[in-house]
């Protein structure tokens, strides 16, 4: 007799399970200390900055959020699968099919009762925690004031309730829809519901469940049909934002009635939940389909085809009305100043001398093309750097405002080359040093800026007399981050500035304020070294009891971080308040649910020339606030946020969120306050809106006879031009006021359009005077309309005359000779001399090596004349007959004398010494002589002057190639 047996499955050892339960301890117990050192390193960031409030809001709230998700998916659903168990029929004969599944899920039964609502609740909490702000700002959402034209209800309703019960229905609509999925499934399963013989039969129980389930879900989508009327306010129709005749007259109505028979249809079902029969409630939802086609479509498309569109001008006529009043309000330019303009187009002597002010303040250095001259004139190290794009500021010099290019010298670690070892990266190199300030309306003789405050140490009228404050820790180009601090007593380790005394070549310092979390203890060094996987934060001396880390140092960054309700300015610029420098940010408080307010998408706005648009961004608004101006010191990195506009609905909803996080206007010092200026991106959307809704009636609205658009730039073609700042006396002002300014142009037809200027728009940019009083004209939108009878060419026309005038390409083409090329600068458009003058500087620079723009050349351009000189004053005056009774700001100076004497100012390639000056003016003088040959037919003289003209050429070749040889002899040695 023989037995088998059955291989017997392995049993693993106790030793293997306990080693799995450790390492499995282990992994859990490493992971969450990395989730524990990610979040007590913010909490150390926000605590230090005096924050802590905008982060346990978030905790806080996201948690609840969390919680509340999760609880209202599955409990639900725990309930609804308990009761489908339960409640099943216990004797009821099932089909063989049936009996197998319940074979297969009899076994994870548990798992799946409990399984399922965990699932479905996590996704639920997720969800539901990263909505937590619609929810806070439905709390705290305050009353504006401002009814809406259709309903009458506060537009409060719109910004914080509307989006909160849209959010609300489609949560509890997927519940239920879950709910009710579950139920079905679990009842057939367990033969409440049984199909079979072309017959569907359900239990007492199931019916009741689903029946229930069914009317609560009728009666969401009937509280959502109803919310739905309030949407079309926000919803596009037509050529607007908001219900026009069709939505106020069929769409609105057809939604109230389809909401009521929804409401019925789940009274139905509620009732067959007592009495048993599925007819009624059935052939309801039928009806209501039926109901929905005919009165949510069919409706609709007939007013819209035989009432609107055979008369849509009459019709709508009341609702373009709407649209214009609300996008005038949202976007804060309801209060346009607008003035006919008549524009001349004749330029006569004298004709600018009530504009002396202006012409003297015209800023003549473009901050799109003098920053590798900054660079080269101002670096002093190769650690140094500057931004790409300058900023505008203005100063008080001598009692004076005067209009500056700013920027301030930041550290560059990546030119630390050989030396950019750890240590030096993040305790050494820590911060760069000073700003720069140019005047905007002079250069040099050479063409290079005029500095009022330079050098290193800073010298200049920044630090005259004044204690000031020159190390920037915090900018837009600091390093990831740096190490500073020590014990008193202890030799500094931090490169100050790359000068010493007595014979050293650097001077060294100490960070003194309270820039970042402290790190000197063993716990915050593991944690940090984690956060930046950096071994060296932990092991090296250079880190002490008094250490601190400086990091998220960008301006915008951390005011993103204790502001991340805002939305960004994206240009933050530097200043100098009250011996400091810091950075100033607007930030904006905005919405996409203000009834019947035109949309923009935001990225598209502000894109133009010098800001280029992300793409695959959705980011719609239909209204914004410039509600908040915040500092940030570039020395110790304190953000400070100032309610600007405290009258802004979001800013005090958020207020009511973080009650200590903004400060009143009136903390603001009135240093600070001469410096605030009208945001950039603001403007930028405005006129883009501005750009239609100039006008104020439907009939213009309607006809569409009056649409401008912002023209390109002239030296970017697949861009806007940028709008500027300049301190210049608008028609109607007493005097010159810093202002932004833009113009317009026809909206595009196609080919056959005319870029001819339809608008110029300014917004009073001066937000107040070191007193600290904000000024009654700040924001103030000014738009000048120009005649249509007037022909006044656009920025498009007035660089294609300069580009072809013959005298001006001649002399562009002298100036090119060699290994030169020309810059021309910023199209600046100024209304003077009871016309628009044009103004554009003219830069020349090396082709090759390096780069160091430098003005040469004033265009300048009025009606259909131009002129081409030297200096400003000179264009000016040959523009309007040899006297235009103004001058420019832009004289030649001396360049400033280096700082510090025993370091003279580096050496730079130069392009046009004195000679090549000479042999420039021998060139044009033999050019306009040999032109005046031809033109009086003296062939002698033409040949005469022509000689001159060559010599004076080859005189200029010779003089740039010994120039260009210079350097490369210096690289030999």
């Amino acid at each position: 007799m023989t037995s088998t047996s059955e291989p017997q499955a392995a049993t693993p050892s106790p030793s293997r399970r306990i080693l799995t339960v450790v390492v499995t301890i282990i992994a859990a117990l490493i992971a969450a200390f990395f989730a524990f050192s990610s979040l007590f390193t913010d909490f150390l960031w926000f605590d230090q900055l005096g924050y802590t409030e905008v982060l346990t809001t978030k905790w806080i709230a996201t948690v609840v959020m969390f919680l509340v998700g999760f609880i209202g998916m599955a409990v639900p659903l725990f309930v609804t699968i308990q009761l489908a168990y339960r409640m099943r029929p216990v004797y009821v004969r099932l089909s063989s099919q049936l009996d197998r599944y319940q074979e297969v899920i009899e076994p994870l039964r548990r798992l799946a009762m409990w399984g399922m609502p965990i699932f479905f609740g996590l996704f639920a909490g997720f969800a539901a925690a990263g909505s937590w702000e619609t929810v806070w700002l439905w709390a705290n959402g305050v009353a504006t004031s401002t009814t809406d034209p259709q309903f009458g209800v506060d537009t409060g309703f719109y910004l914080f309730a509307m989006p909160f019960y849209q959010a609300l229905a489609g949560f509890i609509s997927a519940v239920l829809i879950l709910c009710l999925l579950v139920t079905a499934l679990v009842s057939y399963l367990y033969g409440a519901v049984r199909i079979g013989q072309g017959e569907l039969r359900i239990s007492k129980s199931a019916r009741i469940q689903l029946a229930i389930i069914a009317g609560l879900y009728l009666l969401t989508q009937a509280a959502s049909l109803w919310l739905d009327r309030y949407v079309t306010l926000v919803t596009p129709e037509d050529r607007i934002t908001g219900a026009a005749y069709t939505g106020a007259n069929a769409t609105i109505p057809g939604l109230a009635i389809l909401s009521i028979i929804a409401a019925l249809v789940a009274v139905l079902f509620f009732v067959t939940a007592i009495i048993g029969r599925w007819r009624f409630p059935l052939v309801a939802t039928g009806l209501l389909l039926v109901a929905s086609l005919v009165v949510g479509v069919g409706y609709p498309w007939a007013v819209n085809t035989f009432q609107v569109k055979p008369n849509q001008n009459a019709f709508q006529a009341e609702y373009y009305q709407r649209n214009i009043d609300a996008t005038h309000e949202a976007y804060g330019i309801g209060d346009l100043n607008v003035t006919p303009f008549k524009a001349q187009t004749d330029a006569e002597a004298g004709q600018l001398r009530e504009d002396a002010d202006t012409t003297g303040s015209i800023r003549i250095l473009d901050p799109m093309i003098v920053s590798p001259t900054v660079q080269q004139l101002e670096q002093y190290r190769g650690y140094y750097q500057f931004n790409s794009e300058l900023d505008v500021d203005r100063y008080e010099i001598d009692g004076e405002m005067q209009d500056t290019v700013v920027a301030v010298r930041e550290l560059d670690v990546d030119e630390l080359g050989d030396a950019g070892n750890w240590n030096n990266r993040a305790a050494v190199y820590t911060h760069g040093y000073g700003l720069v300030a140019a005047a905007g309306n002079q250069r040099t003789i050479e063409g290079e800026p005029v500095f009022l405050e330079r050098g290193i140490p800073s010298a200049g009228f920044l630090t005259d007399g004044e204690k000031f404050e020159p190390r920037v820790y915090f900018g837009e180009k600091s390093p990831e981050y740096s190490i500073v601090g020590a014990p008193e007593g202890t030799a500094p380790v931090e490169i100050d500035y790359p000068r010493g005394k007595e014979g050293a070549t650097d001077t060294k310092t100490t960070f003194e304020g309270s820039g970042g979390p402290a790190i000197g203890n063993l716990f915050t060094k593991i944690l940090y070294a984690l956060k930046f996987q950096s071994e060296q934060i932990l092991f090296s001396n250079l880190v002490n009891e008094e250490s601190q880390i400086l990091y998220d140092r960008d301006p915008k960054t951390r005011v993103q971080k204790v502001a991340p309700y805002l939305t960004l300015d994206s240009d933050p610029y530097p200043s100098v308040v009250d011996g400091r420098i810091v950075w100033i940010v607007d930030g904006y408080t905005t919405s996409s649910t203000y009834p019947y307010s035109s949309s923009v998408a935001l990225s598209s706005a502000i894109s133009d020339a010098n800001n280029a648009a992300p793409s695959f961004v959705t980011d719609e608004i239909n209204y914004i606030r410039n509600s908040v101006k915040a500092t940030v010191d570039a020395y110790d990195g304190s953000v400070t946020l100032y309610a600007w506009d405290d009258e802004d609905p979001l800013l005090q909803a958020w207020s009511n969120i973080y009650p200590t996080s903004v400060e009143p206007i009136s903390e603001m010092s009135g240093d600070l306050m001469s410096h605030v200026r009208y945001p950039t991106d603001l403007f930028k959307v405005q006129r883009t809106m501005l750009g239609v809704y100039h006008i104020d009636d439907a009939q213009s609205f309607a006809q569409r006879d009056n649409a401008w658009q912002t023209p390109n730039d002239p030296q970017s073609a697949d861009n806007l031009q940028s709008p500027y700042y300049m301190t210049m006396k608008m028609p109607g002002q007493e005097s010159p006021r810093f202002s932004m300014f833009t113009t317009f142009i026809p909206a595009s037809q196609g080919e056959n359009s005319r870029e001819v200027l339809m608008g110029y728009l300014a917004v009073d940019s001066d937000a107040g005077s070191t007193a600290g009083k904000k000024s009654d004209t700040y924001g103030e939108l000014r738009m000048l309309e120009i005649d249509a009878d007037t022909t006044v060419p656009g920025p498009g026309q007035v660089q294609n005359t300069f580009d072809t005038d013959p005298q001006v390409a001649q002399q562009l083409n002298l100036l090119k000779q060699g290994q030169s090329e020309v810059l021309p600068g910023n199209l600046l458009t100024l209304p003077v001399g009871g016309g628009l003058l044009y103004v554009q500087p003219v830069y020349v620079e090396a082709s090759k090596g390096t780069k160091l723009p430098r003005l040469q050349k004033i265009l300048v351009a009025f009606g259909d004349r131009i002129a081409f000189a030297d200096t400003l004053t000179e264009a000016l005056d040959e523009l309007f007959g040899g006297d235009a009774g103004a001058t420019g700001g832009d004289d030649n100076v001396e360049p400033a004398e280096p700082t510090d004497p025993t370091e003279p100012t580096p050496e730079v390639p130069v392009t046009a010494d004195a000679a090549m000056k000479a042999a420039l003016e021998d060139a044009r003088t033999a050019m306009t002589a040999r032109d005046a040959a031809l033109k009086a037919g003296d062939l002698a003289k033409f040949a005469e002057e022509d000689k001159k003209l060559t010599d004076a050429i080859n005189k200029l070749l010779e003089l740039d190639a010994a120039n260009s040889a210079a350097p490369a002899a210096d690289d030999a040695e």
